[in-house]
């Protein structure tokens, strides 16, 4: 959350809430993924309670960059890949499978890219004004497209999903980020996640639907190899 560090573990609260609600519906290890959405956020929102602290107060700045690396590992090289990931486990239409296969490829690259150049390049957190800005000296020729790429492997593979509400999914998403480029471009990345909690709910209300559809969900194992194999 992008105001205080309050916010940010009142926010993370919130999001334990919907989290246990989300992972009790969980009918499998296959649903468990997609329905864990809002605990991941909660993490997030917790850590970032943590930085807050760390960068207004020196006790705690011994805590600054673990948990400023476990915030950016969750948005930047968790995210891509999980998002598409949880959505392709719970579809049972063998043609939107295979779609769904191309978006987790995506994702993964994603997450590969940027997790490389966390490693590599200078990473630092700051607070301007209300918000913790996130400065990261990335490579400028390969930015548009790694975005690009992100919110294509984030917010498209919900249109493809057979689960009629994982369209308000991607929509809750895109709405989420295009709000955040446009009022608080310069800090997007802990800004967008202020919308974690709207998000969550809109999970939990998929996970109402795959409980009321009945949705039979084969093992994980099952799913994983079949993106190796392209069975």
């Amino acid at each position: 959350m992008c105001f205080s560090a309050t916010a940010s573990f009142g926010a993370g609260v919130v999001l334990s809430a919907i989290s246990y609600a989300t992972t009790k519906k969980a009918q499998s290890p296959s649903q468990f993924v997609f329905a864990s959405i809002p605990l991941i956020f909660c993490i997030q929102q917790i850590s970032e309670g943590f930085l807050w602290l760390a960068l207004t107060d020196t006790a705690f700045l011994p805590l600054k960059y673990s948990t400023m690396y476990v915030f950016l590992i969750f948005a930047q090289i968790v995210w891509p890949t999980w998002i598409p990931l949880s959505i392709f486990i719970l579809e049972k239409n063998s043609k939107r499978k295979k779609i769904l296969k191309l978006f987790v490829g995506i994702g993964a690259l994603v997450s590969l890219y940027l997790g490389y150049c966390m490693v590599t390049n200078t990473v630092d957190a700051k607070i301007i004004g209300y918000h913790v800005s996130y400065e990261q000296d990335y490579p400028l020729a390969f930015q548009f497209t790694s975005g690009l790429l992100y919110i294509v492997a984030t917010i498209l593979p919900s249109l493809f999903s057979s689960i009629k509400k994982m369209k308000i999914l991607g929509a809750a998403i895109f709405i989420s980020y295009f709000m955040t480029r446009m009022f608080y471009e310069d800090y997007i990345i802990s800004v967008w996640c202020f919308f974690a909690t709207v998000i969550s709910l809109v999970v939990l209300a998929i996970m109402y639907e795959v409980k009321k559809i009945k949705i039979e969900s084969p093992s994980l194992m099952r799913d994983l190899q079949y993106l190796v194999h392209n069975k």
